[in-house]
């Protein structure tokens, strides 16, 4: 397998480059991918935040991680963030309805799509919590398994312009899943072994799906 060329960018590059998508006329879906503490999220947030809410909007995968009740049901608890502990249909199903959303005919209110987000103090999803208006030009998505090649996950893909996928140094990656997991609660031990355990192996798999990605990017 050709491993992807990997293009050396600065943030403000990447900012541009996102506004220029948001300038073309119509509806724009840019999403970001990348293997656990790629820094998927934190791009993300920065893309919208400096092209302002009149341009851009944000809609994370993680609003559908599957709740945690239900992980225990399906036996899945203890490997939450897998590509089975989302609900990948709900994801395709929002990423089509945003697709579409122009074309509506619905006015006002009820042309408003409501996103789920995830609470990371609370470590649920919590529904209907993000609005996304039809006259936003630029939605930008960001997770794990946006160019996974199994089950809703096409389905979703072929909604969504380009996906970049963030490909920063490995060290540097585990070091932010280090930091991560102990921001939220866990001891440098537990740390490590989460992100050499269940993240590892996520991120072997999503590294896999590089190869499909309209551009792989390092910020420099």
């Amino acid at each position: 397998m050709i491993e992807p060329a990997v293009e050396e960018l600065t943030l403000e590059d990447v900012f541009r480059q996102a506004r220029a998508l948001a300038s073309t006329g119509g509806r724009h879906i840019l999403g970001f991918t990348g293997a656990p503490g790629a820094g998927k999220s934190t791009v993300a947030e920065q893309v919208v935040d400096a092209l302002g809410p009149e341009l851009a909007v944000l809609v994370p995968m993680d609003g559908f991680h599957l709740a945690n009740d239900v992980l225990l049901a399906l036996g899945r608890r203890d490997r939450k963030g897998a590509n089975d502990t989302f609900d990948a249909a709900g994801y395709a199903s929002l990423m089509q309805r945003i697709r579409s959303q122009e074309s509506s005919e619905l006015t006002g209110d009820d042309a408003i799509v409501y996103a789920p987000r995830f609470a990371r103090d609370l470590e649920e999803p919590i529904g209907s919590s993000l609005p996304i208006r039809p006259q936003t030009p630029l939605i930008v998505t960001e997770g794990n398994y946006l160019l996974l090649d199994q089950g809703s996950w096409p389905a979703a893909r072929a909604c969504i312009d380009q996906v970049w996928f963030l490909s920063p140094l490995e060290s540097v990656r585990h070091e932010r899943l280090v930091k991560r997991h102990e921001a939220y609660g866990k001891s440098h031990e537990e740390a490590e072994l989460w992100a050499l355990g269940s993240d590892q192996r996520n991120a072997e798999l999503i590294e896999s799906t590089a190869v499909r990605a309209d551009r792989v990017l390092r910020l420099v």
